[in-house]
């Protein structure tokens, strides 16, 4: 999954070149004098144009009692506990925190941390303390709300991450997932193709 994304990164320009240079040939057939409505609207859709999603609009997606968006546990749980939450969310990761500090990061949990820490190593996930496997808070790479999707899919791939904390000044904000990502990049291209469809054929 990570190399198709990294494919789809990379040529995703290709796709908007691709449409503009579709709206390049089919325009000239159009009077050479643009009206004030028309020239509004070029400056609109390019205003508009790819990139334009932030992860602040991937978590009101998700809404804020979506599961995974704020999933959590603490440093002094057993790996069992937390494995089985995320089961039961049906989740890839939670967020972790000292025991009664709920805005304090202390770092994430895994099910990659799972299996490398306690199935590889043979370790006994209900003895083991999530404090002990976690990806601590020093070492977590994050994104803010303000943050561009195709940004923090650029820092998922490139870190090999598939989950990645939102946190901003007021502190922890959510949780996003490589798919989250994926679906809101799909999207947007899907919105922006039929914004270029409806300014070709006039609807603008």
């Amino acid at each position: 999954m990570q190399g198709g994304i990294r494919a789809f990164l990379s040529h995703g320009s290709i796709v908007k070149n691709a449409v503009l240079q579709h709206v390049r040939l089919v325009t000239p057939l159009r009077p050479l004098i643009m009206s004030c409505h028309e020239s509004t609207s070029a400056a609109r859709i390019e205003e508009q144009g790819f990139e334009s999603t932030k992860i602040s609009d991937v978590l009101k997606a998700k809404g804020e009692g979506a599961d995974g968006s704020w999933l959590w546990c603490t440093t002094d749980d057993s790996v069992y506990d937390a494995v089985k939450s995320m089961t039961q969310h049906n989740v890839g990761a939670l967020v972790v925190v000292k025991p009664g500090e709920k805005s304090s990061i202390a770092g994430i949990i895994t099910e990659r941390d799972y299996l490398r820490k306690i199935i590889v190593q043979g370790r006994s996930s209900k003895s083991t303390k999530v404090g002990d496997i976690m990806t601590e808070e020093n070492k977590l790479i994050t994104v803010t709300p303000e943050t561009k999707v195709l940004k923090a899919m650029q820092l998922m791939t490139d870190n090999r991450i598939r989950h990645i904390p939102v946190i901003d000044e007021k502190g922890m904000q959510g949780m996003v997932s490589i798919g989250d990502v994926v679906r809101a990049v799909v999207s947007e291209h899907r919105e922006e193709l039929n914004r270029l469809n409806a300014f070709i054929q006039g609807g603008y």
